[in-house]
């Protein structure tokens, strides 16, 4: 692996053994991210990775592999790194992933229940909006729909995934829109947490670019508040998510169980909005 590759991961990883398994982006094509910019996208070779688990601690017990989307690997290179896992590590209980909407609309059901049984249980998918204007905006490669689908085959497979959302993806004066239509989206899935982030300007991507000349205005940090606390009130569940704002992008740091959280929620996001 080349080490002035870029390697990114959650923060709730932070702890985790991180395995290497691609370089760089397949889509990167995303105006709003330049996290792999300058990676040009490759496999990390099986040997390699058996090296690392070769020489890793036996009783490690989660497993995080890097890269943008390690899914589009494949079904045959995703089973055969598992299984490396599942004999070098026993006591390894989980393997998590990022993952996005196009790479698992390569496998088949059987397919997705297999990674599942092997020990991948947990995926991080930009879902970002639910908002098809906003998504084609910014260049995601997938629709609402194309999201919708494709969550409900991972809980078909019983394969768990966090849904990573954007606020403020849409500009200044679009947090009704925003919060409105990815509650929508939300509404008809049931991913194990509910990750909020706010978007970031990053130098050099198209975003900036469009910004420059005016064609995007970023939505003011207040907007991205009323965003979250719009979302938190269209939603309406029936099964137990996380709900959290902890990423150092926020402007509020809160966690909770929907629903039952919901309440407290809504007021500490009150009690920011009073503040400002």
């Amino acid at each position: 692996m080349d080490e002035k590759s870029s390697v990114h991961y959650p923060q709730d990883e932070m702890t985790t053994m991180l395995i290497p398994v691609t370089i760089g982006c397949p889509w990167n094509k995303c105006i709003f991210c330049t996290m792999y910019k300058d990676d040009e996208y490759s496999l990390v070779p099986m040997e390699q990775i058996r090296q690392q688990l070769i020489n890793g601690y036996k009783y490690t017990e989660k497993v995080f592999l890097t890269g943008a989307d390690p899914l589009y690997t494949g079904h045959s290179k995703m089973m055969s790194i598992l299984e490396e896992i599942s004999k070098r590590l026993p006591y390894c209980a989980r393997v998590a992933s990022y993952a996005s909407i196009r790479s698992v609309s390569r496998f088949s059901d059987k397919e997705l229940s297999q990674l599942h049984h092997a020990g991948l249980r947990l995926l991080y998918i930009g879902f970002e909006t639910g908002s098809d204007r906003f998504l084609k905006l910014l260049n995601k490669g997938h629709t609402r729909e194309d999201a919708i689908r494709e969550a409900k085959r991972l809980e078909k497979a019983k394969l768990p995934y966090n849904a990573i959302i954007l606020t403020g993806i849409g500009g200044a004066d679009t947090w009704e829109e925003n919060a409105r239509e990815t509650a929508r989206m939300i509404n008809q899935i049931h991913p194990k947490t509910l990750i909020t982030m706010n978007l970031m300007l990053m130098e050099g991507s198209g975003l900036s670019a469009l910004v420059e000349k005016g064609e995007f205005i970023p939505a003011p940090r207040i907007e991205n508040l009323l965003e979250t606390r719009a979302l938190l009130q269209n939603l309406d569940l029936d099964k137990r998510m996380e709900f959290d704002t902890t990423h150092p992008s926020n402007l509020i740091k809160i966690r909770g169980e929907l629903p039952g959280d919901r309440d407290r929620l809504l007021g500490e996001i009150s009690k920011v909005l009073e503040g400002n």
